[in-house]
């Protein structure tokens, strides 16, 4: 069972004065992808159709991950009465697909497809952890704090699960660190982007890849502190096989913070 509801979240203190149109409009590109997660069950329940209790662990993440969406979805309507949740997911599922035909793990094992999860877990718990700490409105604190948490629990899932395919599969550090790698070079794709788009776009105005990364990014990089990018770091490193406290580990945390500022700083000077 998930550990909280709607019904927990403390909506009626939400302070529409608290809230940048900025943050809203990466909470609303947030919603489309959380609540897009049934394709990807699918395609989990393919690439795992031998093992049921991954399955069934995986039909829990989707009903938690899906809640996500929803809670999301109702905190943007709150904040911007003229923003139709339902409407604007459709817009998002019409032009974006999850591939759900396939049978084998597009990472080429079992272990890849479970690291490039935690990958995507490690960077949507740094995100909403960030988010949570960077705005002073309530209702959005407490909606992140919570997600953060099923996020990081969601990553320990699929770590746990990871190690007993790498032990079997035989799949070393170096393939790892390549599909860690590959999985996390991933979010310039289009899903988010399409999700900025869908989201916030006027119907009539097209989509660019470049230009919804580049809106997307230029609002998201500015919540993170070094501490977030830390510890986004030691869990990449922890599912590769690295040391997270070596002098390694150390030198990965540097760049990872200073990429992400010198990236944001371009994403302005793009804007």
């Amino acid at each position: 069972m998930t550990h909280w509801t709607p019904d927990d979240i403390p909506w009626s203190d939400f302070d529409a004065s608290k809230l940048s149109d900025d943050v809203l409009k990466v909470v609303k590109a947030a919603a489309m992808v959380e609540r897009n997660a049934g394709d990807y069950t699918e395609y989990l329940g393919k690439v795992f159709a031998g093992d049921p209790a991954f399955k069934q662990l995986a039909v829990q993440w989707r009903k938690e991950e899906v809640q996500h969406g929803d809670v999301l979805g109702r905190y943007a309507e709150l904040a911007d009465p003229d923003f139709v949740f339902a409407e604007r997911f459709k817009r998002f599922t019409d032009g974006y697909k999850v591939p759900t035909d396939l049978d084998q793990s597009v990472r080429g094992s079992q272990t890849g497809e479970l690291l490039a999860r935690c990958i995507v877990e490690t960077g949507t718990s740094s995100f909403y952890s960030a988010l949570r700490d960077a705005t002073d409105e309530p209702v959005l604190k407490a909606i992140c704090h919570r997600i953060a948490g099923d996020e990081f629990r969601h990553y320990k899932w699929f770590y746990g699960y990871m190690k007993r395919y790498m032990d079997a599969e035989g799949v070393g550090m170096f393939r790892r660190a390549l599909v860690a790698i590959g999985r996390i070079k991933e979010s310039d794709d289009d899903e988010l982007a399409f999700a900025y788009h869908a989201a916030n776009d006027a119907a009539d105005q097209p989509y660019s890849r470049e230009r919804c990364n580049r809106e997307y990014a230029v609002r998201a990089y500015g919540f993170y502190q070094p501490k977030h990018t830390e510890r986004a770091v030691n869990m990449i490193l922890k599912v590769i096989g690295l040391d997270p406290q070596g002098w390694l580990g150390e030198a990965a945390k540097k760049f990872a913070w200073n990429k992400m500022r010198s990236r944001a700083e371009a994403m302005k000077l793009a804007a």
